[in-house]
């Protein structure tokens, strides 16, 4: 390593503390202060490159692993720089970095190397990184990007579906949790016991594997951008109303599942995977692992787990993240599978929402009105569909709403944030409604697999909700009923 490359690394912890480890509960834990961070370590070394960049981050996180190394190779040579290893990992630059980008649950459920992203989903920075190292470095050797999904995604993946296999799939996998606060982040506490591959993992490894293929694929006349803008280019971005996601064409985090499905498709998931761990065990001589039929069983049945709740079902926003407040009464619950799904329009707000923010500031508007101005337990709807590319927790999977008078118990009833009587959603909303959130109930038992798609006008006389544009539109649609 060079002398330059060394203060490279020194520069990085200073910014970085500079940034984060202020005193106790101050920091932030969110993309947009650590993408500042990066510029700043960028801004005061002019030309260096976002590959040499991911290497000093890793090795400040201590992440040179045995597979790591493999794939990307050691990220220092000690004997090269003795003199300044000592001002760079001092213990309190290895104290930050290990909030900052060392992946860790503490006993008490709070999630550790995990950042909120401004779209409202949590992301783990190491998988991130590393997937964007890997492309990075296939694009600068014009070499094939082999380590981008095993690093990424494969290696924690399958590892987390072995590890319990004393239990369903589908704990095998996640969970998410909840922010203290999501204008001031600070602590993450999940919302169950983790398995090794917590949904921030997962966003993360998905957003390795999209900005990984993505940069080893670069034209060889195009040089990457900065790492900061890198990373700023996918999460921090604006729609407006005439700028929606459907005429974005860049890779955004709103469309991690619509990317990551198209990259994973093209796979053999299950031969992915099962090649990361046989690697794995060769590697790290993990002797539990046992290479047989029934390893490739529990893979087998954890991949669709996996398949069916991060790529066939939509993002959706939890309660907790959109600041819900409690629900007056004891929730009833519904009678599964369902046999209906309602659709409506908010009418007010009557604007689509194009961000976290605006949509999570409908959300709690909404129930306010919901539960004082009509005087009901909670908003009535069981889930809300927005224009920045997500969907949002009412009532939920299992609860009774108040959204269609006479026939609450019988279906989910999902409305679109906006007025829909003379425009149409966006396509990527009602897309996220008709072909992933109906998709995703009727394969986790939610609704039946002939279930019937009604407008709230066709069953509650009063109203021409959902609008005539929309209700025009869901008329063929293929589970619509007169």
């Amino acid at each position: 390593m060079t002398l330059r490359e060394s203060r490279i690394f020194l520069v990085l912890a200073l910014n970085f503390l500079t940034v984060y480890n202020r005193p106790a509960g101050v920091h932030l834990r969110n993309m947009e202060s650590f993408i500042q961070a990066v510029q700043q370590v960028e801004d005061s070394n002019p030309g260096l490159s976002p590959l040499a960049l991911a290497r000093a981050l890793r090795r400040t996180a201590g992440h040179d692993d045995l597979m790591t190394v493999h794939f990307l190779g050691a990220s220092h040579n000690l004997s090269d720089t003795e003199g300044l290893e000592g001002s760079i990992l001092n213990a309190t630059s290895f104290s930050f970095f290990d909030k900052a980008i060392h992946h860790i649950v503490t006993d008490h459920g709070e999630e550790r190397g995990v950042v909120l992203a401004p779209d409202g989903t949590t992301v783990a920075l190491a998988p991130l990184l590393l997937g964007i190292e890997s492309g990075l470095k296939a694009k600068m050797e014009g070499t094939e990007a082999v380590g981008i999904f095993p690093l990424s995604l494969g290696r924690t993946l399958g590892l987390s579906l072995l590890s319990l296999q004393d239990i369903p799939p589908s704990m095998r996998l996640g969970p998410n949790g909840c922010w203290d606060n999501v204008e001031q982040p600070k602590v993450f506490k999940l919302s169950r016991p983790a398995t090794l591959a917590t949904d921030a993992v997962i966003n993360g490894g998905m957003d390795g594997v999209i900005l990984g293929n993505h940069l080893s694929k670069l034209p060889a006349t195009e040089q990457p951008q900065a790492l900061s803008e890198i990373l700023r280019g996918y999460y921090n971005f604006t729609l407006t109303e005439k700028q929606g996601i459907d005429a974005v064409t860049s890779y955004i985090s709103p469309k991690r599942r619509q990317l990551s499905r198209q990259l994973l498709e093209s796979l053999d998931l299950h031969a992915e995977v099962m090649t990361t761990l046989t690697l794995v065990w060769k590697l790290e001589k993990t002797e539990w692992i046992a290479l047989d039929s029934g390893l490739g069983n529990a893979v087998q049945d954890g991949l669709k787990t996996f398949m069916h709740r991060y790529l066939d079902c939509p993002q959706i926003i939890p309660r907790c993240q959109w600041g819900a407040k409690a629900s007056r009464d004891t929730p009833i619950p519904l009678s599964l599978p369902l046999r209906f799904l309602y659709v409506h329009h908010t009418y007010e707000p009557s604007r689509p929402c194009l961000s976290f923010s605006s949509c999570s500031r409908n959300m709690r508007s909404m129930q306010r009105f919901h539960q004082e101005d009509r005087g009901w337990n909670d908003i009535g709807y069981s889930f809300v569909v927005g224009s920045d590319g997500y969907i949002y927790e009412g009532r939920g999977w299992s609860h009774v709403g108040r959204h269609t008078r006479g026939h609450n118990a019988l279906g989910y009833g999902v409305s679109i944030i906006g007025n829909y009587t003379a425009t149409l959603p966006s396509r990527h909303a009602m897309d996220l409604l008709r072909n992933h959130l109906a998709l995703c109930a009727v394969n986790g038992g939610g609704l039946t697999g002939n279930y019937t798609i009604q407008g709230h006008r066709q069953v509650v006389n009063y109203t021409t909700c959902p609008g005539d544009a929309l209700f025009s539109e869901i008329r063929s649609w293929e589970h619509f009923r007169e």
